[in-house]
């Protein structure tokens, strides 16, 4: 039984969610099931913004390619998931973000600079 539970848990580590945390079931010492939550490290695509729109908070991107989402590298248009991303970045800048696909189509839901 044990080691069913390991190879669960191992497996649950291994496997990544969209929101970038994997979640586990684990035995307490009383017995009792529980579950864990661990974070688990995100990859992000390097890109530089040729465009942002403050006002339909969207941002052009010429970017490498988007592995979880199976693209390759292109120029295209993103939604931001929140208006904040667009705030400190202009033309030129070199980012580092993760994109996802939603409803309404392609949004980038994490932004960074890169220095």
């Amino acid at each position: 039984m044990k080691s069913s539970v390991r190879i669960f848990l191992t497996t649950a580590l291994l496997s990544v969610s969209a929101t970038g945390f994997a979640i586990a079931a684990t035995d307490t010492p009383s017995g009792v099931q529980g579950a864990i939550v661990v974070p688990v490290a995100v990859k992000l695509t390097a890109g530089e913004v040729r465009k942002v729109d403050l006002e339909q908070g969207k941002l052009t991107i010429k970017h490498e390619a988007l592995e979880n989402l199976d693209m390759p590298g292109m120029t295209m248009v993103f939604k931001a998931a929140d208006a904040k991303l667009l705030m400190d970045v202009k033309q030129g800048d070199r980012i580092l973000f993760r994109a996802e696909k939603g409803e309404a189509g392609f949004t980038v839901v994490r932004l960074e600079q890169v220095k």
